[in-house]
């Protein structure tokens, strides 16, 4: 396979083995100056450059059984294409985009694993194409360099509502991707569209029967068998795994409010009463955090109290609350955080990586209602007293930010194309060829 195929579409980094090539190939010799093609604010595109990722292209596409444009057709669009990523590197430059040798060398051996290639495999393609080791680095870069520009500019360009999101988990896109998937069991008791007032209420009441038995407990697939009048009947009413968008719109209603195991009441429509089971549910993302309410007073470190004496305060002050003081007396009366003391220390109820990772592990080791011990932090030592912990359902805010994240996507790419066109009449370029 073509290492052309992968040094501009490269994978995230993985585990580096690949320093020892740089003794294997020999580096690019420096290149004389030559012609300039284009103009691009104060950077330039050289007839070298052109030439290169033409013959990449040629390269890639051969064998293929792809016909490329007349050469003049396929000059002007790389042509186009380089001087859009001119004008993205300047822009790195500008916002001090860097991209480190290691990020280099990870992307590098992210490409080797990904094609199963050994050190040897890769020397080899090198050298068929022509390349050297220092010529894939530099255009790994590039390519990184490029990815990184547009990821940091275009996203927020991009203004997601929350009446798209609303709109988005409204449309019938949304309910096939956020719908579980359910097992379900179907009886029929069936009533043909001309049966009389005596004949329906006499299949209400088989169908009642009929739930009365499976709420105490009879088997679902046999009743089906023998009572059901449905198409899945001599298979138990088997209806299989479906999604809500898979099902009449009267079974649509009823499922998602049936738990596992559980049977609906009888639920007419034209073809008669219907009863149905969850077998089983999956595809439910329920994402549930623990929350914390908890206070604190901080001593900092000051010109006049070094470290040892802050927490030497701050133990005088633990071992006053143990010994009956009130916390929050103590909080406002010495605490150095400004913006909780005046509430007794008071943090309010807290979400995971709300706060900094040392107050964070106390917060999460610590018993209710217990003082922890003295601890320190970037912002000096505390004490703290978990109060309260609660569960909280997270699963909508999930779900929404799903959705979010679904239309970003969904959006990025033009935008990407929008932001480099208004680089592109904001820019100074004078083609020369």
């Amino acid at each position: 396979m073509s290492l052309n195929r992968f040094t501009h579409t490269l994978l995230p980094a993985l585990g580096c083995a690949f320093l020892s090539l740089a003794s294997s190939i020999v580096l690019a010799a420096p290149q004389m100056l030559d012609r300039i093609v284009a103009v691009v604010d104060q950077d330039v595109v050289t007839q070298t450059e052109l030439d290169e990722r033409i013959q990449s292209i040629e390269a890639r596409v051969a064998g293929q059984g792809v016909r490329l444009p007349p050469r003049d057709v396929l000059q002007s669009q790389v042509l186009d294409q380089l001087i859009g990523e001119t004008l993205q590197l300047g822009l790195a430059r500008r916002y001090g985009f860097e991209i480190s040798d290691q990020e280099v060398l990870n992307a590098i051996s992210g490409m080797m694993q990904k094609n199963q290639w050994t050190e040897q495999d890769l020397i080899n393609n090198l050298k068929a194409e022509g390349k050297t080791l220092h010529e894939l680095r530099e255009s790994v870069r590039r390519e990184l360099t490029l990815r990184s520009v547009a990821q940091g500019v275009v996203p927020s360009r991009i203004k997601i509502s929350e009446q798209d999101i609303d709109n988005f988990l409204g449309s019938a896109d949304a309910q096939f991707w956020a719908s579980p998937d359910y097992k379900i069991g179907h009886i029929l008791i069936p009533l043909s569209r001309s049966a009389s007032a005596k004949e329906s209420s006499e299949a209400e009441d088989r169908a009642h029967q009929i739930f009365q038995k499976l709420k105490k407990g009879a088997n679902f697939a046999e009743m089906a068998i023998a009572e059901s009048g449905g198409p899945a009947a001599l298979e138990g009413g088997d209806l299989g795994w479906r999604k809500t968008t898979d099902l009449p719109t009267l079974f649509a209603e009823v499922i998602p409010k049936l738990n596992e195991g559980e049977v609906s009441s009888p639920i007419r429509s034209p073809a008669g009463f219907h009863i149905l089971k969850v077998y089983q549910i999956r595809g439910v993302e329920k994402q549930e955090i623990i929350e914390t309410k908890a206070r604190h007073i901080l001593i900092k470190e000051t010109e006049i109290r070094n470290s040892e004496q802050a927490k030497a305060k701050l133990t005088e002050i633990r071992q006053a609350i143990i010994g009956g003081e009130d916390f929050a007396k103590m909080a406002k009366e010495h605490s150095d955080d400004i913006g909780s003391k005046l509430s007794g220390g008071d943090l309010g109820w807290a979400r995971p990586g709300m706060f900094v990772p040392a107050f964070e592990k106390t917060m999460q080791g610590a018993k209710i209602g217990d003082i922890s011990q003295p601890f320190k932090s970037r912002f000096g030592w505390h004490i703290l007293q978990v109060q309260e912990r609660r569960t909280e359902d997270m699963t909508e805010e999930a779900r929404r930010m799903k959705a979010r994240n679904i239309l970003m996507s969904r959006r990025y790419e033009d935008e990407v194309q929008l932001w480099l066109q208004e680089m592109r009449d904001e820019a100074f370029i004078q083609i020369k060829i």
